[in-house]
């Protein structure tokens, strides 16, 4: 059978076509690590960041960037943690706690001491920005200086940039005219 119809130009994808990402990465470990130095001792949960409020912070912080952007934006929040040995049933219920507040929850196993989650969020980072792309990265860490070559480039392509973390501790951040540094007390 013939049609006398013009040919499509649009092509079809098995793809769905995917919104850029603000994606916010967190360091558990090296927050809990940060907040515990500044606070003399292992924090508890009264003294830790409330992710509810963290996730509508996020959401808004896309509502934002989506405004300046030309197309829509999808708020990504994850967390990356270390699971020591023997402590799985502890964790699990802080698990699904995030989970159920929208996060995304990378857990490994904590080997040794220096068992650390940089390079699987810089994976997620490198993932993210090369398939959806990124319109707003924000790295939550104590410090963030793992991050801040990255956070750098991405911003030199126009990424907007943020660190959320402890201005006791992220000094490199709190200066760069490349990054938007936020306290963590601030939100």
């Amino acid at each position: 059978m013939t049609s006398s119809a013009a040919p499509s130009t649009h092509m079809i994808s098995s793809q769905p076509e995917q919104n850029r990402r603000v994606l916010l990465v967190w360091d558990a470990p090296n927050l809990d690590m940060g907040l515990g130095s500044i606070l003399g001792g292992r924090p508890t949960a009264a003294y830790r960041p409330r992710f509810d409020a963290l996730g509508r912070w996020l959401l808004a912080r896309a509502e934002t960037l989506e405004s300046q952007s030309t197309g829509p934006l999808e708020a990504e929040a994850t967390v990356f943690t270390n699971i020591a040995q023997g402590t799985a049933e502890v964790v699990r219920p802080w698990v699904e706690a995030l989970r159920n507040v929208g996060f995304a929850v990378f857990a490994k196993p904590k080997l040794d001491e220096f068992s650390d989650v940089d390079a699987d969020m810089l994976d997620h980072i490198a993932l993210r920005q090369h398939t959806c792309g990124l319109a707003g990265i924000v790295v939550a860490s104590a410090d963030g200086q793992a991050f801040r070559e990255p956070l750098e480039e991405l911003a030199a392509e126009g990424v907007a940039v943020q660190v959320l973390g402890f201005r006791e501790h992220a000094s490199w951040a709190v200066a760069n005219p490349l990054v938007d540094f936020i306290d963590l007390e601030d939100i």
